[in-house]
């Protein structure tokens, strides 16, 4: 009983320290002092030499886009995990080697002659990595856009199909999730897999709504699809209890538990989880959509990969076309929403493009030009991912600043520095450094990952100075807001920076 007693008090103490440095912090963004380069670098070293991160590592550089000057450092040079900053070079490479105006094409093909209004052969989706089939980018439902497509067929005259449904989705290869993935974070949406055919990011809605107690909870799903099977196990238990409810999916399977309790009258569960091969998943949906449209589909919705004739491509015909919206607003996506899916994406696309095969290697690979033309060596970093999950990456705050002032010199900066969030303005810091003098000045990609944290992009001073910074924090134990609180009050620092 003591030693609980003592385990308690330590805990009280260390987490009552960590909120009333958090106060400080607060306080300290209110103040507003200019700061020559000298005095920002003690200031600095006295934010980034906060006890509570002593059995941490703190990566960290700042740069001055106006006169190369590096203005401080430290651990400059030191590999750390990034997070989702290694976002960064996926988009940037983006602009570099696709150009903003790139956009994804996705093509409904024949196999087989029309007669009667009947397809008398297979229909083909031919995919090319497009991840915008989701309900942000169609209106709110993305299945909105396959109901275009079966109002396009049926304007053609086509009412049935007397074949197969079949997902084309060789552009990419079979190598659905990043290098170094933990296997049982796979169900998770925010490791969702890649595919050149995908749909609503390839994850479903799950929505669990209270019901009488004693009595199983209503389950939905969206899309509401037969691809996925539910094993429903969720009680509704009397207001008093707390509603405790676990969702997990059998690793290569679309059997999703959903087990637990649900308090009465509380609001509705919501949860998102990932599927198990994405093109069987979109076509089984698109077939779905089909056949509520009016059109009768004899045959199934299949890969290509399992289906057992040889296609000619020469008989093939186009039936509709269907072009994404632009790379800037996907790039928007990935970067102010850290959207890991879409980077996958990005990446083997741009893998795609040079090397006419969609793998996260081919995209690793076509990005060493442009490390080299950054100034960065690329064997020099670690690189496994498009979108930061994996903890095998390996970058320094001076790679990313070399990143940075590339894009500013030689790069389309104008769109890519729009697509970093915002300071209390947008996107992943919508709710940091709101109400401070840094509030609209900072431009930066947040990240996160297991004991790792990173903030890294452009701040514009007070006295209108442009600067490319990194700041990466990993093995810290103590919770992300305080190392939030830290990187912004960095932030701040920084944007109080005067030249002498």
């Amino acid at each position: 009983m003591y030693l609980k007693k003592l385990i308690s008090l330590i805990l009280f103490f260390s987490v009552t320290g960590i909120f009333a440095q958090v106060d400080s912090l607060k306080e300290a963004q209110k103040v507003e002092v200019r700061y020559n380069r000298d005095e920002l670098r003690k200031e600095l070293d006295k934010i980034f030499s906060d006890p509570s991160f002593n059995n941490s590592f703190w990566g960290v550089m700042v740069k001055s886009l106006k006169t190369g000057e590096t203005i401080y450092r430290r651990n400059s040079e030191k590999l750390l995990h990034p997070a989702s900053n290694i976002k960064l070079f996926t988009t940037a490479a983006a602009f570099d080697i696709l150009g903003k105006d790139f956009k994804y094409e996705t093509i409904l093909l024949a196999n087989g002659r029309i007669e009667k209004g009947v397809l008398l052969g297979d229909l083909i989706l031919k995919g090319s990595g497009d991840p915008t089939f989701t309900n942000k980018f169609c209106g709110g439902d993305a299945k909105k856009l396959f109901e275009l497509w079966a109002d396009t067929l049926i304007a053609k005259g086509v009412w049935a199909i007397e074949g197969n449904i079949i997902g084309d989705d060789r552009q990419f290869d079979n190598n659905r999730y990043g290098k170094g993935w933990n296997n049982e974070l796979n169900s998770q949406w925010f490791s969702a897999p890649a595919g050149a055919i995908s749909f609503n990011e390839n994850i479903v809605e799950i929505k669990v709504t209270p019901t009488k107690r004693n009595f199983p909870a209503d389950i939905t799903i969206s899309p509401n699809t037969s691809y996925v099977i539910i094993n429903p196990k969720v009680v509704t238990v009397d207001k008093e209890t707390y509603t405790d409810i676990k969702i997990t999916r059998d690793y290569n399977s679309n059997v999703i538990s959903i087990s637990g309790r649900i308090k009465e009258n509380s609001n509705i569960y919501i949860d998102y989880v990932s599927i198990d091969d994405p093109t069987t998943f979109t076509m089984t949906v698109l077939k779905e959509v089909f056949e509520n449209k009016g059109i009768r589909i004899s045959g199934g919705a299949i890969s290509i990969n399992n289906y057992s004739k040889r296609i000619q491509e020469e008989n093939l015909f186009p039936l509709y076309k269907h072009t994404s919206i632009n790379l800037t607003s996907i790039i928007n996506e990935i970067n102010k929403n850290s959207n890991n899916f879409f980077a996958e994406q990005l990446l083997r696309t741009i893998g795609l493009e040079i090397y006419n095969l969609g793998s996260a290697e081919n995209g690793i690979k076509a990005l060493r030009e442009l490390l080299d033309e950054a100034n960065i060596s690329p064997d020099d970093l670690v690189m496994v991912d498009g979108s930061g999950i994996s903890l095998f990456n390996l970058v320094s705050p001076k790679q990313i600043v070399a990143l940075l002032s590339y894009m500013y010199n030689y790069g389309n900066f104008k769109d890519f520095k729009a697509s970093l969030p915002i300071s209390g303005i947008d996107g992943t810091l919508a709710d940091r450094m709101s109400n401070t003098i840094a509030e609209g000045k900072v431009f930066a990609k947040s990240g996160y990952n297991t004991h790792a944290s990173s903030l890294s992009g452009y701040i514009r001073t007070e006295m209108g100075e442009l600067l490319a910074f990194s700041i990466l924090l990993n093995n810290y134990l103590v919770p992300t807001s305080l190392a939030n609180y830290i990187q912004d009050n960095a932030c701040i620092k920084m944007v109080n920076y005067k030249r002498n």
